[in-house]
């Protein structure tokens, strides 16, 4: 099966996208790696081949779903099963990188002994904990295996560096150095060996299916031999330009969304893309090609990293910022959205007695208000709207954007594509194979 890729090396976050022939999306991959554009195209690529490799088992399944009580529940538990033998083999593997980095020449030989009694604790409590992440209903914070597993270590770590009188510094350095090493260890081999292991403690604990077991298996094994034939990839996003391959295969992250836009809706006349480190604003005519933009990539002002630091400032997580400016009752008018002020004005609200949820209200309409004069500058809107990147799914964002654009604008259709921050990956995915079909 030929498949043609898109990457979209963002500030934050990495994201990779895969199309067949047909441009159907096979699977999507996304990888929050810091370590470096290389291993962040790696992970994210990998990522998106197993999403690929689930999708083929679920399609080869389909057709014998009769065998299933409830396809879906077993999918699931096939799913979360697999991600859990996925997530103990990186952590196996980030226990062994560990203890080599411990045993190096820098540490003195007490500072190894107590520093390898300190991993064997950690490594000992996360292989413990790790069921009940995966556990039917859990929440996790992230899905990537450094947040999880970093949170953890970090937190054991702390604990255990007090008890054992060592310095907790010398703990977080071997993680740090460890796990640049292990994030991108994974592969399409070990990813079919952890399939087949999940699908058998599947089977173990769903006694109805033993005596279809081997048609399951078969079934899955079909969907592991399709080979995927990687015919052309297309890199787009803040760091393309550290894209392991050629300039040919570049395309800027504008031309890229403004064409994944119209891939998700073909009516998209008006774009905008509010990213980790830069929102764009796009006008594209009728075949998706972009007419004019504007774009603020001088600053991160009003962009997913000032959303970060505001977290970070309230001691929450990212994701919590937009349901707790939900339960404003007030907005509070922020002066600036510039992230070396934020914080100093964010005390300032604080200590002036206003609410943290009004405070966030106010920040989130000040973040789009920024967003309406790029668009402005841009041409305006048009109908339709289509609303991208990772902050198209905080809800608080979404309801200040529609408000503002009702006001100034009136009656236009607004798109949020759940996977909205795959945008740019399926546009560059969709010129991967345009190329290809060009070069034919």
């Amino acid at each position: 099966m030929k498949c043609f890729v898109g990457i979209d090396l963002g500030s934050t976050t990495t994201k990779a996208l895969i199309l067949d022939e047909e441009q159907q999306i096979l699977g999507r991959g996304i990888t929050n790696s810091r370590s470096n554009y290389d291993i962040a195209a790696s992970v994210a690529k990998e990522e998106a081949l197993v999403n690929t490799r689930i999708n083929l088992v679920r399609q080869s399944l389909e057709p014998v779903s009769t065998l299933f009580e409830n396809l879906e529940e077993f999918l699931s538990g096939l799913e979360r099963t697999f991600r859990l033998e996925q997530f103990m083999e990186q952590l196996a593997d980030l226990e062994s990188v560990c203890h080599t980095n411990a045993s190096g020449n820098r540490f003195a030989s007490r500072e190894k002994t107590i520093i390898a009694d300190a991993l064997r604790k950690i490594f000992h409590q996360l292989r413990e904990e790790a069921p009940e992440l995966f556990a039917p209903g859990a929440s996790r914070k992230s899905d990537f295996f450094r947040d999880i597993a970093g949170s953890r270590y970090l937190a054991i770590g702390e604990a255990s560096a007090r008890e054992l009188g060592l310095s907790f510094d010398l703990l977080l350095n071997v993680y740090d150095r460890s796990i640049i090493e292990v994030e991108n260890h994974f592969g399409e081999g070990d990813a079919r060996m952890m399939m087949l292991q999940a699908l058998q403690r599947m089977l173990k604990v769903t006694p109805e299916l033993e005596s279809q077991k081997n048609i399951i298996l078969e079934k899955v094994e079909q969907a592991y031999n399709i080979e995927l034939e990687e015919s052309y990839v297309v890199g787009t996003g803040y760091g393309r330009a550290r894209l392991p391959f050629s300039k040919d295969h570049i395309r800027s992250e504008i031309l890229c969304h403004g064409l994944g836009a119209h891939i998700m809706y073909p009516e998209t006349r008006t774009v905008l893309d509010i990213g980790g480190q830069d929102t764009k604003a796009i006008q594209v005519d009728p075949s998706g090609i972009v007419s004019s933009f504007q774009m603020n990539d001088r600053c991160a002002a009003g962009c997913g990293r000032y959303l970060g630091y505001i977290a970070d400032e309230m001691n929450v997580g990212l994701h919590e910022l937009g349901p707790m400016a939900m339960k404003a009752t007030r907005k509070v008018r922020i002066n600036s959205t510039c992230t070396v002020f934020a914080g100093a004005e964010l005390r300032d609200r604080l200590a002036l007695g206003e609410e943290r949820e009004d405070i966030l209200a106010g920040l989130h309409r000040a973040i789009i208000l920024r967003a309406m004069s790029l668009l402005s500058r841009s041409g305006g809107i048009s109908d339709q709207f289509t609303f991208t990147g990772g902050v198209a799914n905080n809800e608080a964002a979404v309801m200040a954007l529609k408000g503002l654009i009702q006001e100034n604008y009136g009656e236009v259709t607004v798109n949020i594509d759940p996977g909205s921050i795959y945008t740019g990956a399926l546009g560059a995915a969709t010129f991967a194979h345009r190329a290809m079909e060009e070069h034919a």
